[in-house]
């Protein structure tokens, strides 16, 4: 069975619902929730990587992560940190995080995999080209899924030689990441072929701008005139194909629609016909 794991953005400034839940205790409050809502994972962020953003200081980010991460934790839930610092990860992971979820694959701080190694955390690693200030300046690609799929497993032997086992590396192609339009559809469509490197998969596609912008290539309409509503709709439709190609995991902003189509999916096909993924330690 695919596994949901639900956002928790604590931040002031992500794409969708950057604000809402800056205050630990909102923040707290909404992981709750999306647990009982079905999450089996809550992923934890303190620093937004939408297009354009700017890095956030590590104890900035620390200071808003790590009380939620502790919270959550204690009250039983399994948690994911969303950084890219590894000063960061080893708060979280001391705080109760059993994942740590690099967007960068450990790009972006060369010191993340060596010091997260030691501590027995699963670790994703997101297929990344760059800062997201800047994250579309390398989107050039001649075969989108075969260029990801080895810029990944540099990435997996990179783990490697920091310590980290294959048998604890999820992978994320990084839908949105350094990818326009068409090349995500293109990136999203190589998930079963990712999945054949011999590690789980992860796929993010929430409320992401690609979705908005096939959702209005025929009517003309702006893509920022697309609702959540239905952003999330669309997240539910490409979360229940990822699974069908093999998926580990999903990670959305809209837990219950998520977990909704999937039950709706599994029905329709038979367990038989789903992922069967080895869940969180």
């Amino acid at each position: 069975m695919t596994l949901v794991m639900g956002i928790v953005n604590v931040t002031p400034d992500s794409f969708s619902d950057g604000g809402r839940y800056l205050d630990a205790g909102a923040a707290v409050s909404h992981g709750l929730s999306l647990r009982a809502q079905g999450a089996d994972i809550l992923d934890v962020g303190g620093e937004s990587t939408r297009p354009g953003a700017e890095r956030v200081e590590p104890a900035v980010e620390r200071d808003r992560v790590v009380p939620v991460v502790r919270a959550l934790a204690e009250a039983g839930v399994v948690v994911s940190i969303d950084t890219m610092n590894a000063t960061t990860a080893l708060a979280a992971v001391e705080a109760g995080a059993r994942i740590v979820n690099d967007v960068s694959g450990g790009l972006a701080d060369p010191e993340l995999l060596a010091a997260v190694a030691p501590t027995g955390a699963d670790v994703v690693l997101g297929h990344w080209r760059g800062p997201s200030a800047d994250m579309y300046a390398q989107a050039e690609y001649g075969d989108v899924v075969a260029e990801v799929l080895g810029e990944l497993a540099r990435r997996i032997e990179a783990a490697a030689a920091a310590g980290i086992a294959p048998s604890r590396v999820i992978l994320d192609p990084g839908i949105g990441f350094g990818k326009r339009g068409d090349q995500n559809w293109a990136a999203l469509r190589g998930t079963t072929r990712l999945a054949g490197l011999g590690s789980r998969v992860l796929i993010g596609t929430s409320r992401k701008r690609f979705l908005a912008e096939t959702l209005t290539a025929e009517a003309g309409a702006e893509y920022t005139d697309v609702g959540e509503d239905r952003l999330d709709l669309g997240t539910a439709v490409t979360s229940v194909l990822a699974a069908h190609a093999g998926a580990w995991g999903v990670r959305v902003h809209d837990v219950a629609a998520t977990v909704d189509a999937l039950r709706v999916a599994r029905a329709w096909e038979g367990e038989s016909r789903w992922a069967s993924p080895t869940r969180s330690r």
